[in-house]
């Protein structure tokens, strides 16, 4: 039996608690009447790239708000939320994490949706072509953990294939999964498109097919127990415009 590797969760809680002791106090209305003050964003991993990406667009429009991100699986996420993280605004990469949260998020608006891809490193040393390669014994597999969104999609693709996968590791989120893969650590792994793209000439994507293409939804929220709501609706709404849309779709993920 392969033995199964389990990467340690990101400590988000206590990240959060010192960036915010150095930031001024939120909540405050600049010269032009915006948002100022700490703004902390809880994201999926997979939004890393379109997130730090809008970054730069919303202090630009709000030159009195500084952001702070903290990107992690999205069960990870959740739980920080329940555990009392003190964050702003919630973005996981599927429906059923958000809804770990409860009552502690606003109503969450779904922005952009995202699919498998098969990911091998640029020399395809094992010749994968097909999902049905990642059954074969002798094919190291890289896989995220189940109770994040891209093993939970994983598992779809892999019901609707009929096929039992033996993954050699389970990662804490997809850009560890990726990672496995740049690296050459192992044959393949199952990541999101986004971070196919994202990872350039580094790898090679193998997109699935239409009958077992596995797709999963983002949503995201304002907390309801925010230290800065309006810097939140801000950026929620920046998300929601059509430059986050446009922001959006050049990573790779569609749109609603």
């Amino acid at each position: 039996m392969r033995v199964l590797s389990r990467l340690v969760a990101l400590p988000v809680l206590v990240a959060l608690g010192v960036a915010a002791c150095g930031s001024h106090a939120p909540g405050a209305d600049d010269a032009e009447g915006g948002p100022t003050g700490a703004l902390t964003v809880l994201a999926a991993a997979s939004l890393r790239d379109a997130f730090e990406r809008l970054r730069g667009v919303f202090e630009d429009e709000h030159p009195g708000v500084t952001v702070t991100f903290a990107f992690a699986g999205s069960s990870t996420l959740a739980q920080q939320v329940l555990a009392g993280a003190p964050a702003d605004v919630l973005a996981t990469a599927s429906t059923p994490t958000m809804a770990l949260v409860g009552d502690l998020a606003d109503e969450p608006v779904v922005v952009a949706r995202n699919t498998l891809e098969i990911v091998v490193p640029v020399d395809n040393p094992a010749g994968i072509t097909s999902l049905a390669d990642l059954a074969d014994p002798g094919v190291t597999l890289a896989l995220c953990a189940p109770e994040v969104p891209c093993g939970a999609a994983a598992a779809d693709a892999f019901a609707a294939a009929g096929i039992t996968p033996t993954p050699d590791t389970y990662e804490k989120d997809v850009t560890a999964a990726l990672t496995r893969a740049v690296l050459g650590e192992v044959d393949a792994a199952l990541v999101y498109r986004t971070d196919v793209l994202a990872a350039g000439e580094s790898v090679r994507g193998i997109p699935l097919p239409d009958d077992v293409r596995s797709s999963t939804d983002y949503p995201v929220a304002v907390l309801t127990e925010a230290p800065n709501p309006d810097a939140a609706r801000a950026f929620v709404a920046l998300v929601r415009s059509a430059q986050g849309r446009q922001v959006l779709t050049e990573a790779g993920f569609e749109v609603p």
